[in-house]
């Protein structure tokens, strides 16, 4: 298991993480760090763990925010796919309906075309 250095708000961190995650975890790791120093630019210094804490509960928000929109598109596709269910069974119908007049159509066309051939 490998251990990969990163640094959060200037602070060495040693991680252990799975076989090829390194990269990932690096990351990560600086996408807190980039949380954690806009936290400072607001906030000032109010330390480490404090600082941390805001910034896990930022990007919480942020993962809740993208989950809860994520629900929504579902919800929104769920709908879509209903109205095209909707629409297929109509469009089906008009073909069905309109295969049922033309074949009337034909045979009124034949019965004609035969009293034509008798008279």
């Amino acid at each position: 298991m490998p251990l990969v250095n990163i640094m959060v708000n200037s602070r060495a961190y040693t991680v252990a993480c799975d076989d090829g995650e390194e990269e990932h975890l690096k990351q990560l790791a600086a996408h807190v760090d980039g949380k954690v120093r806009e936290l400072l630019e607001s906030v000032g210094q109010v330390g480490d763990a404090r600082l941390i804490l805001m910034a896990a509960l930022l990007i919480t928000d942020d993962y809740f925010d993208s989950v809860s929109r994520l629900e929504q598109q579902e919800r929104r596709l769920g709908e879509m796919t209903s109205a095209q269910g909707t629409l297929n069974e109509k469009v089906s119908s008009a073909e069905k309906n309109a295969a049922d007049m033309l074949g009337d159509a034909a045979k009124r066309i034949e019965e004609l075309a035969a009293r034509l051939a008798a008279a």
